[in-house]
């Protein structure tokens, strides 16, 4: 099963990276990349704090 993840997230990320390029052309890198972080630090700590993890930080 988690082969199946595995295959699974390096997909995603492949295909989120392609799309991130083609909608911000015309954007800065640093700012778009800035921006990705901080979107995933979002739902990072959200995942935290909902399987309720973060008692044992």
């Amino acid at each position: 099963m988690w082969v199946l993840c595995a295959f699974g997230s390096a997909f995603f990320a492949g295909i989120t990276s392609i799309l991130a390029k083609c909608g911000i052309k015309k954007t800065d890198s640093h700012v778009v990349t800035a921006v990705r972080t901080i979107v995933v630090l979002f739902f990072s700590w959200l995942m935290v704090l909902v399987g309720g993890s973060h008692q044992s930080l």
